[in-house]
């Protein structure tokens, strides 16, 4: 069992390993557009409860989606400022890193 993040390394690095599995991508594709419950993902995605509970539990302590119970239906929705912190971990590559070229081997002294 994996402990959850704390430190926001660690968001990341759970981020970004939620977003490279293509279940977990799908079923945050359908989650762009409305909160839905497990059934209705199930039913969308063709997976059983049981395959699906273990990729939103992957991406819900990834802190990419939130979870709440209505009765015995959990609902889940996006943590759209999760998607921020990964967001902005990207765009500083963009905007901090020169791009230099690679010295030769031979200038090294």
């Amino acid at each position: 069992m994996t402990a959850p993040a704390t430190t926001e390394i660690d968001l990341i690095t759970c981020g970004f390993h939620a977003l490279s599995e293509p279940l977990r991508l799908k079923v945050l594709d359908l989650l762009k557009s409305q909160e839905l419950c497990v059934c209705e993902l199930c039913e969308k995605l063709g997976v059983t409860q049981s395959k699906l509970s273990f990729h939103l539990k992957t991406l819900k302590e990834a802190g990419l989606v939130r979870s709440r119970q209505e009765g015995r239906w959990i609902y889940y929705s996006l943590n759209l400022a999760q998607f921020v912190v990964l967001e902005q971990y990207l765009a500083d590559f963009r905007r901090f890193s020169n791009i230099l070229p690679a010295r030769s081997c031979q200038d090294n002294p």
